[in-house]
């Protein structure tokens, strides 16, 4: 009866512990299971593409084809390659032999290379397998295939095709990946993507489980950047069930196809961007142009620049130096401080009209080729003078002398404020990253607080034709005359393109009509028969003005040559700024022999472009 009872307190101890472990602590030991034969592999979606105004792809995708191995398909020769490698060290001392671990590592290169061989002599290479990448790829994404060669070219890519039995371990893997039909076209304003190693697959199960991920892209500048949410593709993804050597064993538990990013369409207008930057060659500068109606961005180029395509994928060490030597990191359209020289001379005209200092039919000065202003002898840009000049006179032939005097008469705290409420001293909020906040429009209080020195009346004859205390960016400048073109104060521009997008009202700039078309009048006489002749195109009404500035640098004081155009003059449409820097100090530098040119290529192109008759809408295939 002993036993019996020992037995039976056994018996329930027994039953007691196996109910406990398969009903009640079931679910954690399934739970460790799921853990232990699971693996998650992460798809990333690819980018959506990027238009211009009229449909034109300026950045979108190509497939990238890879060979690749799948290695759970090698698992019976791998081990017998392992036996072929053990037998043939079988008979070296005990202390000579390779390690269990070294002889896998030879085992395994030696089956990848045989496939590699296979691939050399349909493609004529002479590729060699990498052992520690084939290492570091067995330790820890062995889940996915292992690529043997990468960004075939469509011929070798058509070979492979033909000749890669269906179920080879072999396999021509395609991926997407960036391509810039255009090139260096807008590269800056585009902006270019870098390798995302960590890709997120958002509402998809398995967070718990080991998981692999293939290679995505995040943008690192422009238009890239600052959408990345709205371009980037939503990500896919697979869960295996794994044997314990890490290899699937099934199909996928669950799949999800990774979906393409979202379309932006832009302001750009493709066209007009080739036209500027093809003038914009081997030099250094920026061009901007707007649409005076709506403050779309038509074009927005920055010199030197560089091949978006050699970001992908990834940028080589030799060019991202080339890159930096060259200064062509810079976006100098929005990033660039510049002093806007002779073309502040509107701002100045406009504030000596609303402040009652000048008369547009009464008000004439003299030039004799120079002024005094104290003890300082301020020089007109023509050396012998122009002689008597009205206000149309003057913008027509840029005559400082008129223009100092307007200055001086007006005052340094009216200058600035003109400035300011064209929005000379802030930046404009476009949709680009890094935009400058440098600008500056200075005024006696701001001299005295941060320079603590007073104004001088030198400084004010500076300001006015736009030197000295006084810089901003061509972007800026260019809305300043996309506003002055409508008649309005400020411009806010943008990037992103809409059907239909009304034009911006802002303040007006408070001229009475007759004085607003005196200057409008200077400025197309400028183009007709002043400074900016060469920015002449047939059939076309311009109103422009050029000017030259100075900027001290470390080589000595450089050149800038500047000039701001719209047109048509009796409808404006699109409106011009365009800066253009000297590449040796000292040298003779002006924006009616250097600045214009780059204007009448992309007015050329604007006038050609509107008389056009309308055409379907032309897409840039890409690669296939």
């Amino acid at each position: 009866m002993v036993f019996y009872a020992v037995i039976l307190v056994m018996l329930i101890v027994l039953v007691s512990g196996m109910a406990y472990r398969q009903l009640l602590t079931s679910g954690v030991y399934s739970e460790r299971e799921r853990l232990q034969n699971q693996r998650r592999v992460i798809v990333p979606g690819p980018r959506g593409t990027i238009f211009d105004r009229s449909g034109k792809v300026l950045v979108g995708n190509r497939p990238r084809f890879s060979v690749v191995l799948n290695l759970a398909e090698l698992r019976p020769e791998l081990r017998a390659e392992f036996s072929k490698v053990l037998r043939n060290y079988r008979n070296l001392p005990r202390d000579e032999r390779p390690t269990g671990e070294q002889l896998e590592r030879i085992a395994r290169t030696a089956v990848a290379q045989r496939y590699l061989d296979l691939i050399n002599r349909i493609l004529h290479r002479n590729e060699q397998v990498q052992s520690r990448t084939l290492e570091r790829h067995f330790a820890q994404t062995l889940l996915l295939p292992f690529i043997l060669l990468d960004d075939l070219a469509p011929d070798e890519y058509a070979r492979l095709v033909e000749r890669i039995p269906v179920e080879s371990p072999l396999q021509v893997y395609a991926s997407s990946t960036r391509h810039y039909p255009f090139g260096s076209a807008a590269a800056h304003a585009l902006g270019y993507v870098g390798i995302d190693n960590d890709p997120e697959a958002e509402e998809f199960p398995g967070d718990d489980l080991m998981t692999f991920k293939m290679k995505g892209s995040f943008g690192r500048d422009g238009l890239e950047k600052k959408f990345d949410d709205h371009l980037q593709g939503q990500a896919g993804g697979a869960i295996y069930r794994v044997d314990p050597s890490g290899y699937k064993v099934d199909l996928p538990i669950e799949k999800r196809l990774p979906v393409q990013g979202r379309n932006l369409t832009t302001s750009l207008d493709i066209e007009l961007q080739l036209a500027a930057e093809r003038t914009l060659k081997d030099k250094v500068g920026a061009v901007v142009a707007i649409d005076v109606k709506t403050g779309e961005v038509l074009v927005l180029a920055s010199a030197p620049s560089y091949d978006l395509n050699d970001f992908v994928p990834r940028l080589s060490t030799n060019t991202a130096r080339a890159i930096e030597e060259t200064g062509a990191w810079m976006n100098r359209a929005v990033q660039g401080a510049y002093a806007t020289g002779s073309t502040f001379k509107i701002i100045t005209a406009v504030a000596g009209l609303r402040a009652g200092a000048i008369d547009r039919r009464d008000t004439r000065s003299m030039c004799p080729g120079y002024l005094m202003v104290g003890n300082r002898r301020f020089p007109c840009n023509a050396r012998h003078g122009h002689g008597e000049r009205d206000l149309i006179g003057a913008i027509r032939d840029s005559c400082n002398i008129f223009f100092y005097k307007i200055g001086l008469e007006v005052g340094p705290d009216l200058l600035a404020a003109e400035a300011r409420r064209f929005g000379y001293a802030h930046a404009t909020g476009i949709e680009l990253p890094g935009e400058t906040h440098r600008m500056l429009v200075g005024d006696p209080k701001w001299k005295q607080e941060k320079l603590n020195e007073r104004w001088f009346p030198g400084d004010t004859a500076n300001m006015s034709i736009g030197q000295g205390f006084l810089d901003t960016t061509p972007l800026q400048v260019a809305a300043f005359v996309a506003s002055f073109a409508r008649g309005e104060t400020e411009t806010k521009p943008t990037l992103l393109h809409a059907e239909g997008r009304p034009t911006q009202r802002t303040a007006p700039i408070g001229l009475h009509p007759a004085d607003y078309a005196a200057i409008i009048d200077g400025m197309e006489q400028c183009v007709q028969i002043g400074t900016g002749r060469f920015a002449r195109v047939d059939g076309l009404r311009i109103a422009a003005k050029t000017g030259t500035a100075q900027r001290r640098t470390a080589k000595g004081t450089i050149e800038l040559a500047w000039m701001i155009a719209f047109a048509p003059v009796q409808n404006p449409q699109i409106a011009i700024a365009v800066i253009l820097e000297s590449q040796e100090p000292d040298a003779n530098y002006g924006g009616g022999l250097h600045a214009a040119p780059v204007v009448q290529a992309v007015m050329a192109a604007w006038k050609e472009k509107a008389e056009r008759e309308p055409a379907a809408t032309f897409q840039v295939d890409l690669p296939r």
